[in-house]
Parts: structure tokens; sequence; C-alpha cells
């Protein structure tokens, strides 16, 4: 009967309140969360904003309504609102302050994780790769550099958001202080800072953490609510929280996992619906709120995926998919999973009550094999180089994401082994313009026997940025390319020109007339034409490795090697007619040919032949 009542205040309220942006209060009481004095369970999906197009937001929330999500949460990511030092950016689909409107309109709560440190799978956790650049700088720290930057990003996110909190007509309900510091560290000084900052920024709701059950007691504060990531275990849940809370709660799962994310070279994770509906209703049977991390994955495009690096375990660059098998599908369709845990919503529903009927399943289409027309090396249209004794990274390039050239001259006629230090990620190996090899970071590999013609020889290295490492102590180790020193026969090698290829979008700085040529990497382009427009799915599984981009908009990398062979293609950036390809290509460049399917292909591995 309890969680009938709480069911019928949550009802109430989105018939009424919404439209009229009045004022509520959320608090907590020593059980449950208290919207307008009167209990509230929080039945939540994690929704991120840049991993969907903004056109779509609407109907990603209209689909989170007709599941009985009654709430959704996101990070706020940094690195894209302040992509370069000083320089904020909240338009398009970095509109985050819209998309809380979008929800209020759809008659749903937020839950905001506007923390600096997100996570995520997302490249370096959501950090700037700028902060990198400001010596002595430590993120997730106290160190003063850090703090001065946090301070300046969460005041203009305030700037955004913090009017949009439920006490101040809006329809932000909690605001989350860092994320999962329990898994990082246990400085309370530091927490204390962050909470500190947030209510200097405006955010003067409630305020919570959340960690994994062993890590509660580092990453909470006094004073703060602890939620719970990870476990679904009701007496647990609220054994921890009574714990780390003066004996009361409300119960929140921050974090419950209904599947998990991809990485590059396993398989796709799945798991049956069926092994969560038990544990989804008991949840909610004991009054629990929860957050489900994920209920729509979306894509992570422009190149910001993330990866993993654990002393145990090799680097793990995530796909650009972050489908995770979730309640709704990387193209934002139902499934099987979607529908099992509606089922179970349903049942706490008061009686003669129900969910609104699920949106149908957007059409989608196939497009004949067609070829890209053009197509030039990148050997060919270098930009102006930076010269240096050493190699320089990324970082020190004043680059952020993409690739970069490393060019030198090396004395031949001889056998020796090329040893890249610290390579990081992945690198095409090139002497006079031939591909001699290639180096990739998550086999542990960075050296190279190579056999030198006579006279001079031109040594090229392709590095590519395949993602930084977003959980764990290498945060503070996340600079890219080569990061140290290049050896080969055992002699340092020096005087290195660096050509930068970031690619923050599909066009090149330099111009040429010049036809492609070696086995280098290509930027190919060309177009194809439809009727209708629907969602589709490039097919690259006959390609090796790169990014592509549709109508200037990036969909993220594709790499043979898989789980992921297709890249989604929202209807919302296609049009009718014509639509332009632009696909970087790295290691098949007489590759030409281009399809797209009507499904998603997310769980095929194969060896990738490339010599």
């Amino acid at each position: 009967m309890k969680t009938r009542l709480v069911w019928l205040a949550a009802l109430c309220f989105s018939l009424s309140a919404f439209g009229q942006q009045a004022k509520h209060s959320f608090k907590l009481g020593d059980n449950s969360f208290l919207l307008d004095e009167k209990p509230f369970q929080i039945i939540s999906g994690e929704l991120h904003y840049p991993r969907v197009p903004k056109e779509a937001w609407r109907a990603r929330m209209k689909m989170a309504k007709a599941m009985g999500l009654n709430t959704i949460g996101t990070y706020v990511f940094w690195n894209l609102h302040e992509p370069q030092k000083g320089k904020f950016d909240f338009a398009g689909n970095n509109n985050i302050a819209e998309f809380v409107k979008i929800a209020q309109q759809e008659g749903l709560w937020v839950i905001l994780r506007p923390s600096p440190y997100v996570c995520a799978e997302w490249e370096f956790g959501g950090y700037p790769y700028w902060l990198q650049t400001q010596k002595g700088l430590v993120v997730r720290s106290t160190e003063k550099q850090y703090l001065a930057e946090y301070k300046k990003y969460i005041l203009e996110v305030g700037k955004q958001l913090a009017p949009l909190q439920i006490n101040h007509g809006g329809n932000i309900i909690m605001v989350q202080v860092e994320n999962e510091y329990g898994s990082y560290a246990a400085d309370k000084n530091y927490l204390d800072i962050n909470r500190k900052l947030f209510i200097e920024a405006g955010f003067d709701g409630l305020l919570y953490t959340c960690d994994p059950a062993a890590d509660v007691k580092d990453g909470h504060l006094n004073g703060l609510l602890p939620a719970v990531n990870g476990i679904d275990n009701p007496a647990k849940i609220k054994q921890l929280v009574n714990e780390n809370h003066n004996g009361k709660g409300p119960y929140f799962i921050a974090e419950w996992y209904p599947a998990w994310f991809d990485w590059w070279g396993t398989p796709h994770h799945t798991v049956p619906a069926a092994h969560y509906t038990k544990k989804l209703d008991s949840v909610l049977a004991a009054g629990i709120s929860i957050n489900m991390y994920m209920f729509h994955g979306g894509t992570t495009r422009d190149f910001m995926n993330g990866a993993n690096y654990k002393d145990i375990s090799p680097y793990e660059p995530q796909t650009s998919s972050y489908d995770y098998d979730a309640p709704l599908n990387e193209a934002g369709n139902v499934t099987e999973k979607f529908k099992a845990f509606r089922s179970v919503i349903e049942k706490y529903l008061p009686a003669g009550q129900s969910l609104p009927p699920i949106p149908a399943a957007k059409p989608s289409i196939a497009v004949a094999p067609f070829k890209l027309s053009s197509k030039v090396a990148l050997f060919n249209v270098l930009p102006q180089p930076v010269k240096n004794i050493n190699p320089l990274t990324f970082e020190a390039l004043g680059q952020d994401y993409g690739y970069v050239l490393y060019r030198t001259t090396i004395k031949g006629g001889k056998k020796g082994e090329l040893q890249l230090k610290q390579l990081r990620d992945y690198a095409l190996v090139f002497i006079n313009q031939k591909r001699a090899g290639i180096l990739d970071r998550r086999l542990n590999q960075n050296t190279l026997t190579l056999t030198l013609p006579a006279g001079d020889v031109q040594l090229d290295i392709f590095v590519e940025n395949m993602g930084r490492v977003n959980f764990g102590k290498y945060l503070l180790e996340n600079k890219k390319g080569i990061t140290e020193q290049v050896t080969f026969a055992g002699a340092e090698v020096k005087n290195w020109l660096m050509y930068g290829f970031p690619f923050s979008n599909d066009r090149l700085t330099a111009k040429t007339t010049a036809k492609a040529n070696g086995n280098g990497p290509t930027l190919q382009k060309g177009s194809f034409e439809i009727s209708t427009v629907a969602d589709t799915y490039l097919d690259m599984s006959d390609w090796g490795k790169g990014v592509v981009w549709i109508n200037g908009h990036n969909l993220g990398k594709y790499w043979a090697i898989g789980p992921q062979q297709t890249l989604y293609v929202p209807q919302e950036w296609l049009k009718k007619g014509k639509n332009e390809v632009t696909v970087l290509e790295l290691i098949k460049p007489d590759q030409n040919m281009l399809k797209a399917i009507d499904e998603s292909i997310l769980n095929t591995l194969k060896k990738l032949n490339v010599d």
C-alpha cells in the first residue's frame, strides 16, 4: 500500500505540477525521499545528452516515461563545455539546460551529476585535455591550480543549471558531489571543498555522494546522503546507508547496471533481462529508489571514448557504440529488457492507472553499395610542422584528440629494433612512406624489428590517441602520442617534425591536388542519395580502422577487429536526396566501397589482416 501511495503522489505531480513550474520541495525523510512532504520513490534511468542527437532528446524521454521512469540522470561533461581553457560552450548538443527543460516538459525529474570527474567510459573521465598542459596540476586533488580551474568551470555550470533546481521552480531534484570518489581516494577535506564549490555555484538543494558498496565509507561526506552503486540487495543497501547516515535513509541505488559497456577486441556484453527483473522487483517492493545505468546508452562520438588501464590488465579503449545492452538500444528503440522492466514497474502503479503506450519503433533503411569518389593521402596534405629535437606529446603540441605524424630521417643500411617508449596508443610505422608495421598499446607492443635500405631513410610514425584513461590512478598518466623517446638499434632518434591531424571536422587544413599514393592513411569522400529519411547503419566490416562523418557529423570510430562492425547513423542527421560521407581510413587505403544496412552489428570479432 505504501508503494502505491508513492506512485500516486508521483502520478499527481506528473499531471499537474510540471506545466505550472511552481516551486516544490524535495527533502530527505528517515526512510523515503519527500516530494512536497509526501513520500516519493525515484525510478530513474541514466541518459547522457551528448550521446544522443539534440533533435532526439525528447523522443528518448518519451520512451523513459513509457517504461515507467519518473526521473532521468545525467553527467555534465567538462571537456565538452570547456574544450579549450577559458572557452565555454553550452550550445547545440552541449545545451544541457535545454536538455533539462525538455525533461521537465515531458514530466520527468532530473538527477544532475556535474562533478568535474564523471568516468562514464568518457575521454579522460570528462576532464579537458588541457589540464595536463599546466605543469604541476593534479586532478581529483586539493592542488591549487586544479581547484582554481574546477571553480571556474563549476561556476559556469551553475549559471546554466542552478536556476533549474526544484527549489527554484525547476525539475532538478538532486545534485551529485564528485563521483565514486571512494574508489579513488579518501580525502574528506577534498570532498568538502567539492561540496562548498557546488554551493558557491548556486546548487543549494539536495546534495549526495555515490560509491560502490565497498567504497561508501571512503567516498561519503558527513551530512550528505550516501547513495550506493552496483548492488541491489535491499537489506545490504539499507545496512550500508544506515551505517554512514546516522541510522537513517532514504535509500538510493545511484547506479544499477542492467548490463555493461564494450571495448575493442572483446565480445559485446549482454545479460538477459530475466537476470534482473526479480532484483528490480525486490528493490521497488522495498521502497528503495533506483537509477538504471544505462537506461539508454546511445553513441560516444567525436573522439570522446575513454579507456581502462590497470596494472593487471592491458589498455582497453572503449567502442563508439555505447549500446550497453540497455533497455533502450543504441538507436533509441525498445528491447525485450525494456518490456520486462516496464512490466515490473507496472506492478506498482495504483489501481486504475496505466503507463503511456510504448512509442512505435523507428523504421530503418539500407543503402546500396556506393563508391567513394575522391581520395587523398594524408602524407600529401601535411599541415605546418612543429620542429623539436625530441618527440612531443599531443598536449605539448596543443592538440586535444585525433592523430599526430612524427617524421625524421635516420641512417639506413642496417637492421635493428625500433622502440617507442610509452607509446600512447596506436602507431603505424613507415619507412620511405611504405608501411613497415603496426604497434598497438592494447597488446603491449612498443618494438618493431626493421631492416633499413641503404642511405638516408625517412621514418614516419603516425600515432592515434585511442582514448584517455577514464578510471583509476592512471588518470594522472594520460598524455598522448610518443610520450618519452624513440630508439633504433639502441640509439636515441632525434630531430623530429610533427604534423597534427586533430580532425575536429572532416576537412583538412592543407590543400593539394596530389593523388593518393603509398599505403598510408587516406581521407575519402563520396555521397549517396535516399528518398526516405530513416535510421541506418554503415557497415564497416570490410574496412580497417578509422572514423566516419555524415553531413559533417562525426559518427565515431570503427575498427574491423570488433565487436562493433556498424556505425549508427541517426535519421536526424540525414536528408532526402544527397548525403555526404567522409571516411578517414588508416590501414586499408585501397578500400573504397561503402554500404549501409538496416540493423546494427555489435558482436562480431575477427582477426584483421593488414600485411
